[in-house]
């Protein structure tokens, strides 16, 4: 015989039945660790807690590769530093392609110098022979990446890798005697094409204003007295050490190293245009032309990635979370300094990820980044 349940029976059995079949509610982050905590500061301009819970996730989610260094820079006062276990304050990281952005600065600072024009036809001795198509490729063109020349960064087998073949097979001893001597493989200015053979090129042509030698060690002193003197030491970068080939260049497309702290200085000087403590170390208007757009690409100005989108799907930044007036040096496998002055915001991100890897990371990174409101 059927049995009405008591009023008390009914409403366990409810109370059960819908505890068994209803969600339980969203699932609780774990505690934020002391580390996490104590890598914000006291004054860094964003919520702490969420802050730190961004920050830490850089560090200890799957799937976003290896995070060995962070720093945030909020108004020119420090914000986040965190490094990974073996990594610290005084760890001098590589830059790979982050140093294109320095070789940008110091072509810059030798046009307001009066020795190098931006529209003249580059200064390439080998390209000023009669009738050599080359001679139509400008300073300008080698700085947006659109000089045209035979150069594919990117090879399957990689040996088939300009850069590759410049950095560690045929060319590395002379690395811009292989890039210039590369040809025409489509008109000069016509198409972007990323390339770190051109920025050796530039490297080379800093090496040559500066001292016209072809001497390897005058080459090598003549530049690295030139940035230090004129860049890193008014600034306190005191940890930077760019490398050189053998003839004396530059190896201003991927070598040069630096702690996580003089990465955020220099994010630092060009989120100010170029001025730090009231001197103007790059003019104004040169660090205006380095986040102008190149007519090939919408996403790149001289040397520096900008966050502009372009209408396709992948995009090296984030332009639908971050400021269109944002952009970046960015570096092999994961290496950034954004730069976002709409948010008075630099953030150095220096690790180890693939490109699945990356695309995940930039993700978290911009959540991070959206926690500062633009002004």
């Amino acid at each position: 015989m059927f049995m009405r349940p008591t009023p008390l029976i009914a409403l366990a059995l409810a109370t059960s039945s819908l505890a068994s079949c209803g969600s339980s509610g969203p699932a609780q982050e774990p505690p934020l660790s002391e580390e996490a905590l104590a890598a914000v500061s006291k004054q860094p301009g964003a919520p702490t807690r969420p802050l730190a819970r961004a920050a830490d996730d850089l560090f200890t989610r799957e799937g976003l590769g290896e995070t060995r260094a962070l720093v945030v820079y909020h108004g020119g006062t420090l914000a986040v530093e965190r490094y990974a276990p073996g990594y610290d304050a005084d760890t001098r990281f590589v830059s790979w392609s982050m140093a294109k952005t320095v070789t940008a600065i110091m072509i810059g600072m030798l046009v307001a110098d009066g020795q190098l024009r931006l529209d003249a036809p580059a200064p390439v001795p080998r390209w000023q022979r009669t009738g050599d198509p080359r001679a139509e490729i400008t300073l300008r063109h080698l700085l947006q990446m659109r000089a045209g020349l035979e150069h594919t960064e990117a090879g399957d087998p990689p040996y088939h890798s300009s850069e590759v073949r410049m950095l560690f097979l045929d060319g590395r001893d002379d690395m811009a005697d292989y890039a210039t001597a590369q040809p025409l493989e489509a008109e000069p200015g016509e198409r972007f094409e990323y390339s770190s053979n051109t920025t050796v090129i530039l490297a080379d042509i800093a090496a040559r204003a500066l001292t016209g030698s072809s001497d390897p060690d005058i080459r090598r002193q003549a530049v690295t007295d030139y940035l230090a003197a004129r860049l890193f030491e008014p600034m306190g970068m005191t940890s930077v050490v760019p490398e050189f080939d053998r003839a004396g260049t530059l190896i201003g497309g991927s070598l040069i190293h630096a702690t996580a702290r003089d990465w955020a200085r220099l994010g630092e000087l060009l989120r100010n245009k170029g001025s730090y403590r009231g001197e103007q170390l790059v003019p104004r208007a040169w660090v205006e032309e380095m986040v102008t757009p190149s007519p090939k690409s919408p996403h790149y100005g001289l040397q520096t990635w900008l966050n502009r989108p372009t209408g396709e799907d992948q995009h090296p930044l984030i332009p639908a979370r971050a400021p269109e007036s944002a952009f970046s040096m960015i570096g092999h496998m994961g290496q950034y300094v954004f730069v976002s002055p709409a948010q008075k915001l630099t953030v150095v991100r220096l690790g180890h990820s693939d490109a699945p890897e990356r695309r995940a990371m930039l993700q978290q990174l911009a959540d991070l980044i959206e926690l500062y409101p633009a002004s």
